[in-house]
């Protein structure tokens, strides 16, 4: 049931734009799940939603899990963990530090995953730059690449 509700709490957010816990809860009842505003703040902990702010200026509850969007997931990965040294920001920009040569290549593997807060990025010989959104989306990629990186 528990893995149920948050493969609902991932598709609404990423359908709704859904801002606060009480509209989550709402939109869960509606789709069955009986469920408290305590439960719901243990699923978002669980999922690591973060909320991101909209073109609009609104805020609304995203997920930074990366997904690969086609394609050799497990060689995308694996190219782009053993080519990577080191993930850090600034602002809205992410740095990923690699080894000399491979960066051209960790950066195809990264523009292979679906990353909606990223504007875009840029390889050189042994750095990528890459551009998002907001700060907090910047947050969430370095903390989602050290994870995909352990």
């Amino acid at each position: 049931m528990k893995q149920t509700r948050q493969e609902k709490i991932i598709k609404i957010i990423s359908t709704d734009d859904i801002a606060t816990q009480e509209k989550l809860l709402e939109r869960l009842k509606e789709e069955g799940f009986n469920v408290t505003q305590a439960t719901v703040s243990r699923d978002i902990k669980k999922l690591g939603l973060i909320k991101i702010m909209t073109d609009d200026g609104q805020y609304k509850y995203h997920s930074p899990k990366l997904t690969l969007a086609s394609g050799d997931d497990t060689r995308n990965k694996e190219l782009f963990a053993n080519a990577v040294m080191s993930v850090d920001f600034a602002m809205n920009t992410v740095v990923i530090k690699c080894r000399a040569g491979m960066a051209n290549a960790a950066c195809a593997a990264f523009d292979n995953m679906n990353i909606e807060s990223v504007v875009g990025s840029i390889a050189g010989d042994d750095t990528i730059f890459v551009l998002l959104k907001t700060q907090s989306g910047a947050e969430a990629l370095v903390e989602s690449l050290k994870n995909l990186l352990k």
